[in-house]
């Protein structure tokens, strides 16, 4: 058995990416006419061969955006697209989740079980993550952000 410190150390598989509330609306399902979403949505489930990317969970998936922030010249650039399950997804919106879970459309401790499940953590483990998330939202609020989505234009390289 590992030292906590050790377990505590390694990576998370599965994280919370909360987007600057002056980014809302900033993504690909909003950008792009219904028909290329559909076909780009579809070309990432076979892409990861119908599995959720993070937890490996088969059945119904959604596509999930990952940008990266350029904190420093306030450039949100996607980098890519990424199958995921719904609690994976729920995860990485963890403030959503909460919403839906307060309108009684969603049962936020299970979102909470399965992230402590995909990263074999405790819940500590997990309120320290949300923090430190929360806290790099609010900081990236504050700003207007720059949207880079060249990777779509360069055929999702």
């Amino acid at each position: 058995m590992g030292s906590p410190l050790r377990f505590m150390m390694q990576p998370l598989r599965l994280t919370i990416e909360l987007v600057p509330e002056s980014a809302w609306h900033n993504n690909l399902r909003h950008l792009l006419p219904k028909p290329a979403w559909d076909e780009l949505r579809r070309a990432t489930y076979a892409a990861y061969d119908q599995r959720c990317g993070i937890c490996g969970a088969t059945g119904r998936l959604e596509a999930h955006e990952v940008w990266q922030y350029d904190d420093r010249n306030h450039v949100q650039t996607l980098m890519g697209l990424i199958a995921l399950c719904g609690m994976c997804h729920h995860a990485k919106h963890i403030g959503l989740a909460e919403l839906l879970a307060d309108q009684g459309k969603l049962d936020f401790e299970r979102v909470v079980r399965h992230f402590m499940r995909v990263n074999q953590c405790d819940r500590s483990t997990f309120e320290a993550h949300k923090r430190e998330a929360f806290a790099t939202w609010q900081e990236r609020s504050h700003y207007e952000w720059d949207l880079d989505i060249s990777w779509l234009a360069n055929g999702g390289n």
